[in-house]
């Protein structure tokens, strides 16, 4: 079954492991709209095929990516690949980042929290806003192609303050 890629996908605490690395956020990101081979996604990303197709082996190998097209060309075997979606969510207690743990020595750190009373559609568009922010920011950094960078996990939590039930 295909998923919309516009659509978030549950995934395993193991299959969020793989996300945890910046070069990997954006090697799905060039796979979203259009399926490419990891030679087309090491030139878009300004970085080395071998790393490139290392990465993409492994979300291959933990069902992010799905191969969708092999061309032989010149007697070259071409494995096109795309993304099974935009988003993925992992259930468990377990953060999809240790990074973002509270307890994670980093070098810097900024967090900011608040509370705000919003309805439903309100929450809605408040979080269609901050995946917008974040997509635009994975495209920033892919445009950058790594020059003079360091790498930031981002987690962005919308949590209601009425416990469950």
């Amino acid at each position: 079954m295909k998923n919309d890629q516009s659509q978030s996908i549950e995934i395993s605490v193991e299959q969020a492991k793989l996300l945890g690395s910046a070069q990997r956020v954006k090697i799905i990101k060039t796979l979203i709209d259009t399926a490419r081979t990891s030679k087309q996604v090491a030139n878009e990303l300004g970085e080395s095929p071998g790393s490139t197709h290392y990465h993409i082996q492994k979300l291959y190998e933990g069902g992010l990516i799905d191969l969708v097209e092999t061309r032989t060309v010149g007697g070259i075997v071409e494995k096109y690949y795309k993304s099974k979606a935009k988003w993925f969510n992992s259930k468990g207690k377990q953060l999809m980042d240790p990074i973002l743990a509270d307890d994670y020595d980093a070098a810097t750190r900024t967090s900011m929290s608040l509370r705000m009373q919003l309805s439903p559609e309100q929450r809605e568009e408040m979080e269609a806003d901050f995946k917008a922010l974040l997509e635009k920011w994975v495209g920033i950094t892919i445009a950058s192609k790594g020059e003079n960078t360091q790498e930031f996990a981002v987690g962005i939590k919308v949590i209601s303050a009425e416990a469950s039930k």
